[in-house]
């Protein structure tokens, strides 16, 4: 492996000059803008590489690229990344353009390159390192990597149920992740499930003066009642059997969160706030964050909120929310029950409107797979790597384990203040370079499986 380390430390700044165009093409697919030719760049780049590309379409969504090679070992990995950004706004707060890739202090700064981009290139800088060094992979590699994820993967379920043969894999290394505030290496073995709800209540044909509001019914407050019987005070989601489905961690993995360092002072510094809900510290903290689902507003629309007063009675009022859910929910169950409690507590008014949602995932602790992945990681940063059971976030990798039925574990090149989703998100060079070679040392930990 000397010599496969020695070629990716030799040659991790030529990886950088295809991180950089690859962070220059936008991707942003909330907006439409250049999908398809960042589809065709990341074909293009798979190519130089090594690996053999695809562009595959998807039932009205973007198109997957595909992508494999073979090795040595029937022992197939899965590679799952996504070429879409998120959009850069607000412009006004990233320190340099976001699609101008940047190196600042030892950063490359670009709107794309933590999530998802320069885990794509570490990945194939791995990859070229062995091809260079050994001639062959030890293993067989697939890549799918897909352009709607930041909208949610609408289509990607399906590509996969359709794709099953194609996509045939012993096990699956997802994107995202990294290291620690304390530079440990990070390995994630789940998702969070989630459902975006629109909640809409539409009263007169228009505004109307306020001083009709003692016998004209106000949507504002219509939905604020409505919103209330959701979610109390203390947190608690009201929905009768919102919890019923939620399955019990193992013991393994409250012990593996327990084991986790406490971030908490980092956190609420680098967020700017006092304290989190409910007073939570410690391993509540954690145990709370990983394992529970939750309701979030996401935004409020209605009536006048501009400068000075207008006194109006608004006419329509809007709430985005989303569910986080964690196994075994289920979108389509959640908003059912949602759909019924609104309409037993006597909001039949309030239109419901959802998206398909994802379901949550989480791989056991027990996979041969995580202990390949973690065996790797102490390898390359010298340190015991943090396994968390599930990632907060949410994604489409039920469609792996449920429909491939895989194990995944996922790793990357970023670290806690990366800035994912937020104005000038970067990636530390020397992370990118660690990246690399745990991949790579994935690589051959998988080619000497037994079992």
């Amino acid at each position: 492996m000397q010599q496969v380390y020695e070629y990716i430390e030799a040659n991790w700044l030529d990886a950088i000059e295809d991180l950089k165009r690859f962070c220059a093409q936008p991707s942003i697919s909330a907006q439409q803008v250049g999908i398809e030719e960042t589809a065709a760049l990341t074909a293009e780049l798979l190519q130089e590489y090594g690996v053999d590309p695809q562009i595959l379409p998807t039932t009205e969504g973007p198109p997957v690229v595909y992508g494999e090679l073979q090795g040595d070992s029937p022992f197939t990995l899965l590679f799952y990344n996504h070429y879409d950004v998120q959009p850069p706004e607000p412009l006004e707060l990233w320190s340099t353009p976001p699609f101008e890739p940047a190196i600042v202090e030892g950063k490359l700064r670009a709107r794309g390159v933590s999530d998802d981009k320069g885990d794509i290139i570490a990945r194939l800088l791995a990859i070229k390192a062995f091809l260079k060094t050994k001639g062959r992979l030890p293993i067989s590699i697939k890549f799918l990597i897909e352009g709607e994820e930041e909208v949610g993967s609408p289509h990607l379920p399906a590509f996969v149920q359709a794709n099953k043969a194609l996509l045939k894999s012993d096990a699956c290394f997802w994107e995202g992740g990294g290291v620690s505030w304390e530079d440990r290496p990070e390995i994630n073995l789940g998702l969070k499930g989630i459902i975006g709800v629109e909640l809409e209540v539409r009263g007169a044909v228009r505004d109307l003066h306020s001083s009709i509001g003692t016998i004209v019914s106000n949507p504002a407050w219509r939905l604020i009642w409505a919103l209330s019987s959701i979610k109390d005070p203390d947190e608690n989601i009201l929905i009768e059997g919102f919890y019923d489905d939620v399955r019990p961690p193992t013991p393994e993995e409250i012990e593996a969160i327990k084991a986790m360092p406490s971030d908490e002072r980092e956190l609420r510094e680098n967020l700017g706030i006092e304290g989190f809900l409910k007073g939570l510290t410690g391993t509540d903290l954690q145990l709370h964050s990983i394992l529970q689902p939750a309701c979030t507003v996401n935004g409020l629309l209605s009536g006048y909120t501009g400068e000075g007063s207008k006194t109006v009675l608004p006419c329509y009022a809007k709430a985005k929310l989303d569910f986080r859910l964690v196994p075994d929910q289920r979108p389509e169950d959640i908003i059912a029950k949602l759909r019924a409690h609104l309409h037993k507590r006597g909001f039949a008014d309030v239109t419901l409107s959802a998206a398909e949602g994802e379901s949550p995932a989480r791989t056991p602790l027990d996979s041969p797979f995580v202990r390949i992945v973690s065996e790797a990681a102490r390898e390359v940063y010298g340190s015991e790597p943090i396994v968390k059971p599930s990632m907060t976030g949410s994604g489409p990798m039920f469609a792996f384990t449920e429909t491939l039925d895989l194990p995944v574990a996922s790793s990357g090149v970023s670290y806690p203040d990366s800035r994912d989703h937020a104005p000038d998100e970067n990636i530390r060079l020397a992370d990118f370079i660690l990246g690399a070679k745990h991949v790579a040392a994935i690589l051959e930990h998988c080619g000497h499986r037994v079992d």
